[in-house]
């Protein structure tokens, strides 16, 4: 029969583990803790065997070594572990204490999607840090109605989003191992062709940039039901066509890259009210013609120019609008930069570019811009037109004006760019390349 326990230091049972940090285990129902081994391993000899119990639930996984997996875990509920020792007599010591608290989710099947001229005017793939492209998805039953300006996924890769040319100018289809129903057109269209879009990382709106007057339009926007009412316009509208556009990584704040000064325009904003009052325009305006634009976590924005040079950094706050733009690049861009991304890991920036290497990518931190990555071994083929990190930030897309219209590569922040993946097996069937969604 087992030994009960002496918990004393010295007796039979092993000592407390020290607990570590439990992590999602990727598949939506498993859970990974990490522990530290007790100092005293109890009484006798042989393995010590280390099992973590979940709170709730009382779920249990066993290991002889840190980490331990708990499966049968609830996707979207919140668990604590605590880990305790066995030894080969069956002999079980104090529990650890509880972990931090995780909540497994459902794993985000990686994919990207190309806005082209062309149609179907969308093509999408799914997509793996291993091997890139996969096998081009089926067409959308519904297409959209022109050319594709640019293209989001949503953050958990369930709803893709595209701006186009021609009425209804935004046009939204649920995915998931491809296209799934259109959604139904607003309610209130965009009044004029779509070039920019984005959607909150709540999920819970929708903004496009276009080349008519209000520039910017928003809608509440939910994966189960679609668009809402449009959000009031702006009190202060843009003052030309809107290009690109981003919300901040928290929500609370949009921005759109437009044609004449300032060039950029940023608004607070909240899913439920919508635009608040402009901000004051950056000190140092862009000096040209812009291209797209985006926010990075620590909420710095960044906007793409066709001159010298060529990208404009700026710090970011949602309850005071722009800081001091940061000093240029050391190493400039060789072409108009249409544009502009951040990686999700905070730490890098990339640009497309209209001349050679067309690709560009730099150490970005809260000092702004650092050293240029060395460009990759194979570049892009013609001009560059948008970029695009994955939502991990291990890979980068770029599009472009002649075929395969697409180009990725692997991409490290501490090493830049790797080996550029095979081009699609089925490329976009034609015209160029203009946004991607990356996921």
């Amino acid at each position: 029969m087992p030994i009960i326990g002496i918990l004393s230091s010295g007796g039979l049972a092993p000592g407390a583990p020290t607990i570590g940090t439990a992590t999602d285990g990727g598949t939506g129902t498993a859970v990974n803790v990490a522990f530290t081994v007790p100092s005293y391993l109890g009484k006798g000899s042989g393995t010590v065997t280390y099992t973590a119990t979940s709170s709730p639930s009382s779920l249990t996984g066993t290991n002889t070594s840190s980490p331990i997996s708990v499966t049968g875990l609830t996707t979207g509920t919140a668990y604590t572990f605590t880990v305790k020792a066995t030894t080969s007599y069956s002999v079980t010591g104090a529990s650890s204490a509880a972990s931090n608290s995780v909540t497994p989710v459902t794993p985000v099947v990686q994919k990207i999607a190309l806005a082209h001229q062309g149609s179907p005017y969308i093509t999408a793939y799914p997509f793996s840090i291993a091997s890139g492209f996969g096998t081009k998805y089926a067409d959308p039953a519904t297409l959209p109605a022109y050319t594709g300006r640019d293209a989001k996924f949503n953050s958990l890769g369930t709803v893709l989003a595209i701006a186009n040319n021609n009425s209804p100018r935004i046009t939204v289809y649920a995915f998931a191992s491809g296209f799934g129903t259109k959604y139904a057109d607003p309610a209130t269209l965009p009044t004029a062709n779509g070039y920019g879009i984005k959607i909150t990382t709540a999920g819970d709106a929708i903004g496009i940039a276009h080349s008519g007057s209000p520039y910017i339009t928003a809608y509440p926007f939910s994966a189960s039901t679609g668009f809402g009412t449009k959000y009031s316009n702006p009190s202060t509208l843009p003052t030309g066509t809107g290009y690109g556009i981003d919300f901040t990584k928290a929500d609370n704040a949009v921005a759109i890259s437009h044609g004449n000064n300032p060039r950029i325009t940023g608004y607070p904003f909240s899913s439920s009210t919508g635009f608040g009052t402009k901000y004051a325009d950056p000190a140092s305006l862009p000096a040209t013609y812009v291209g797209n634009l985006a926010f990075n976590a620590s909420s710095d924005v960044a906007i793409g120019q066709t001159a010298s040079p060529y990208v404009s950094a700026y710090p970011f706050s949602s309850s005071t609008g722009f800081g001091t733009k940061y000093s240029a690049a050391a190493s400039v861009l060789s072409g108009r930069a249409y544009g502009v991304a951040f990686s999700p890991l905070n730490n890098a920036i990339a640009m497309s570019a209209s001349g050679s290497p067309r690709i560009n990518a730099y150490a970005f931190s809260g000092s702004g811009f650092g050293t240029k990555f060395s460009n990759p071994a194979t570049l892009p083929g013609a001009n560059g037109q948008r970029v695009s990190f994955n939502q991990a930030g291990d890979a980068i897309a770029i599009s472009q004006d002649s075929s395969p219209w697409i180009v990725a590569y692997p991409f490290s922040s501490s090493t830049g760019f790797g080996t550029k993946y095979a081009d699609p097996a089925t490329i976009p069937t034609a015209g160029q390349g203009n946004g991607i969604a990356f996921i």
